[in-house]
């Protein structure tokens, strides 16, 4: 095994047409794997934004992807990954069962500690 036949790298490269998942193989350009097990190493390591950013905008999410290009053209910090299109391909096959599946956001709860007392200003960082 030469070392030059095996080492392969990506930037940027071609995506599943129904996933939009990086291809995988160095024939097909493809991105490296990440598995279940090196997922659990990142948790374990509390590296939760890393293990956020591989498992969305470095995989399938379209959305966050354009996010990302937008914010660094623009010198921004802030990212707000979207939804991995892989849960899309999850609701389709299920609707496909006639399974009714809708996605809806959580409201915003009013900030109450135990025994419904109001959490003061100062507590909540408002100053």
């Amino acid at each position: 095994h030469l070392v030059d036949d095996k080492i392969h790298a990506r930037s940027t490269g071609p995506y599943s047409l129904i996933t939009q998942q990086p291809l995988g193989g160095k024939a097909q350009f493809g991105g490296q794997r990440f598995g279940e097990m090196e997922v659990w190493a990142l948790e374990a390591y509390g590296a939760a934004f890393t293990l956020q950013e591989l498992l969305t905008a470095k995989s399938d999410d379209v959305e966050g992807r354009a996010k990302i290009y937008e914010a660094i053209v623009k010198g921004e910090l802030d990212f707000t990954p979207g939804l991995p299109e892989s849960v899309n391909v999850l609701i389709r096959e299920l609707q496909s069962l006639c399974l009714n599946v809708e996605l809806q956001k959580e409201e915003e709860k009013e900030e109450v500690l135990p025994w419904g007392i109001d959490v003061p200003q100062i507590l909540k960082g408002d100053e």
